[in-house]
């Protein structure tokens, strides 16, 4: 039951967007690290488990951008509408990151409904777009789109965070499902009072850091009264940040080859900061997938991560990881990776495909 939450309240940035990846905590997932397509350089952590090593949540240099969460099926017998389908979600957030940089955000949203693109897909909802200002205008961005599997034509997806002061939230249904779960109503109310509080407070990027990610650690989930884990799985819905639920199961050892060449902390200008404290910590954040399934055992928030994009289209992208490779929790903190560049063709202008200095390919 992950969120999304975006935000266009706070008047230094151009937008705030906020993520829970609530998974099977085993479930083998990269560290985030730079790679490149064809097209595009491309930060986002990768999906081990599945052979196309999708992402929930990516960016490339240019701005591309996009967050998926699922599709939580009510009738699992429903032979059209998979709760497991045989191409990985992870791979539509790929095909936007991977995509030519002078595909506008409308080609692809006709490009994957229209086509074979969501064919065989677990259901999904899917914000994507282009993370630049609009051409002549000071404070207005190019919208972002909501694209769903599920419901609508081309001509019904939802455009969001185009105007100032608004705030949006997604979980595992449609964005416009006019019954908004618990979870999406509280994380709303609670980002826009966080804005306002840096806002008139006067705090630096840190403290709405710290704040943004208090959010994500709210937890509000009723306690379990003796239901099993498909029957609890829908009291989720009630809160942000999801605890541990479920049995551990014992994992493999994993292989270094599994691991991604992410393992270090990333600032400005591709400087790269080893910790030795955390360095072990970060390597063993991806499983063997053939030895750990990663779809059954403890299940909760696994990842979490904090964008801010400013005015100049500066980028700081922060992914906070809670489970070690074993199931163990990881203190606040010590998972912490954090990413810094400036979005090529921010201004509306393409600066082509450069390779970015930082991209460590």
């Amino acid at each position: 039951m992950c969120i999304v939450l975006v935000t266009t309240a706070h008047p230094s940035y151009s937008l705030i967007i906020l993520d829970n990846r609530d998974e099977f905590i085993l479930r083998p997932t990269s560290r985030p690290h730079w790679w490149h397509s064809h097209h595009q350089d491309i930060l986002s952590a990768r999906d081990l488990q599945r052979e196309e090593q999708g992402t929930w949540l990516g960016i490339t240099k240019t701005g591309n951008f996009a967050v998926l969460t699922n599709y939580r099926e009510t009738d699992t017998h429903d032979a059209s509408h998979p709760v497991m389908g045989t191409r990985s979600r992870g791979g539509m957030v790929t095909a936007w990151l991977t995509s030519p940089e002078d595909e506008s955000t409308e080609q692809f949203v006709h490009h994957l409904l229209e086509g074979e693109g969501v064919k065989g897909v677990g259901g999904f909802s899917l914000v994507c777009g282009k993370l630049r200002k609009r051409r002549d205008t000071e404070h207005e961005l190019e919208p972002l789109a909501i694209i769903s599997n599920r419901a609508g034509s081309p001509d019904d997806v939802p455009w969001i965070a185009d105007k100032r002061g608004e705030v949006y939230g997604l979980s595992n249904t449609s964005f416009l499902d006019p019954q908004t779960w618990p979870k999406v109503r509280m994380g709303k109310e609670k980002v826009l009072d966080v804005v306002k509080e840096a806002v008139e407070s006067g705090l630096g990027e840190q403290e709405l850091v710290d704040m943004l990610f208090g959010v994500l650690d709210s937890d509000t989930l009723p306690s379990q009264k003796g239901e099993d884990f498909e029957e609890y799985i829908y009291q989720l819905r009630h809160s942000i940040f999801i605890p541990a639920i479920g049995h551990k199961t014992v994992p493999k050892v994993p292989k270094a080859d599994a691991i991604a060449s992410a393992n270090t902390k990333v600032v400005a200008n591709g400087i790269k900061e080893f910790e030795d404290s955390e360095e072990e910590l970060k390597q063993e954040e991806a499983p063997d997938p053939e030895q750990n399934p990663g779809m059954t055992g403890i299940y909760g928030t696994q990842r979490q991560t904090i964008i801010l994009v400013d005015w100049e289209g500066n980028v700081t992208f922060r992914e906070r990881s809670l489970w070690d490779a074993k199931g163990n929790p990881i203190e606040r903190g010590r998972g912490d990776m954090k990413f810094e560049f400036n979005i090529d063709g921010w201004n509306g202008e393409s600066k082509g495909n450069e390779v970015p200095p930082h991209a460590f390919l």
